[in-house]
């Protein structure tokens, strides 16, 4: 079963290297010569994962054909924006029926849609099967084969135990879970809180806050999920409460960072420039605003999160802001 990886960054890499370890034939798609180069001379990927040795069954190139020919898994882990984009160029060299197993965490912003509907709208003649990869999971501590868990949004119990047991490994443990639509989205909003979660911090206002906007969020990612169809237990797993305790509190969290130079007075253009991995909550606080607006939401974190990323509002204002709304019920 040979699995072809569509991303060469710490994520697409990280799962390749631990399905190469487990002795499966992996391909994976890279962009640069120079990143090439470096797979196959030093086994690293210097770039993104420095000092994680890789292994030999992961095999690297610069050809889509190469990586895709004989393949029956094609794992997605390009940037949520991207995705869309990528499997149009792909679309012609696929199979029919081919697996698509998302590790993409975002929403679309060009036309609000999740992972799930992408896909269904680009390779739908394909007759695609999709599954989506969340939950607590830094790709570096994955490498380090550290304990992880992770939900697998599936819809097809058959087809999900099957990828269970192709991704599972003695650290690297898989729940399965029907709820796609709560697994993509868990996925995708935690970003937008843990952005706010590092610009609590960044303005030091202490544990008390931080502890609050994870939970007042855990209560809009549900708000927002019920909207859209999702489960509202599915919130209180892997893909909810444990991706969102995760990313608001890891210190190799993107969003975070991000947010904790946002508290500590940098502007978002000059954060942005200078960080080579892609935070995708930035742009998933856009599409998650406008959704909202759609959906008729109240989102109230969110919404200040997108007025300082995109209208330049004073963090310590926008705090202000969210501690003197009306009172109401929990």
């Amino acid at each position: 079963m040979k699995i072809a990886v569509i991303g060469g960054g710490s994520w697409g890499t990280s799962l390749g290297n631990m399905l190469a370890k487990k002795g499966l034939p992996v391909s994976i798609l890279v962009r640069e010569q120079t990143l090439l180069a470096q797979f196959r001379s030093k086994r690293e990927n210097t770039w993104y994962l420095p000092g994680i040795t890789l292994s030999e069954n992961l095999v690297a190139s610069l050809e889509i054909e190469q990586v895709l020919d004989g393949a029956s898994i094609f794992l997605v882990a390009v940037p949520s924006q991207f995705v869309r984009s990528v499997l149009r160029d792909l679309r012609y060299l696929l199979p029919h029926k081919p697996i698509i197993l998302c590790a993409s965490k975002g929403i679309e912003v060009e036309r609000l849609k999740t992972m799930s509907e992408v896909v269904s709208e680009e390779l739908g003649g394909l007759k695609s099967s999709f599954a989506m990869l969340s939950g607590p999971s830094f790709a570096l501590e994955v490498c380090k084969e550290l304990p992880t868990a992770v939900a697998l949004g599936c819809a097809d119990k058959k087809l999900a135990k099957e990828l269970q047991e192709t991704l599972n490994t003695p650290y690297f443990r898989v729940y399965t879970n029907t709820d796609v639509r709560g697994v993509e989205l868990g996925g995708a909003v935690k970003n937008i809180i843990a952005i706010a979660a590092g610009i609590s911090d960044g303005l030091h206002y202490g544990t008390n806050a931080r502890a609050a906007l994870i939970t007042r969020g855990l209560a809009e990612m549900s708000r927002l999920g019920k909207a859209m169809g999702a489960k509202a237990n599915t919130f209180m797993g892997l893909a909810g409460l444990g991706d969102l305790v995760l990313t608001c509190t890891g210190e190799l969290s993107r969003n975070r960072r991000v947010g904790l130079m946002l508290g500590d007075g940098q502007k978002l253009t000059d954060i942005l420039a200078e960080m080579k991995m892609v935070a995708e909550g930035v742009k998933t606080t856009e599409a998650v605003h406008l959704l909202a607006d759609k959906l008729d939401v109240d989102l109230p974190i969110t919404d200040m999160v997108y007025r300082i990323l995109y209208e330049d509002k004073d963090p310590d204002s926008a705090v202000r802001d969210l501690m003197n709304r009306p009172l109401k019920e929990e």
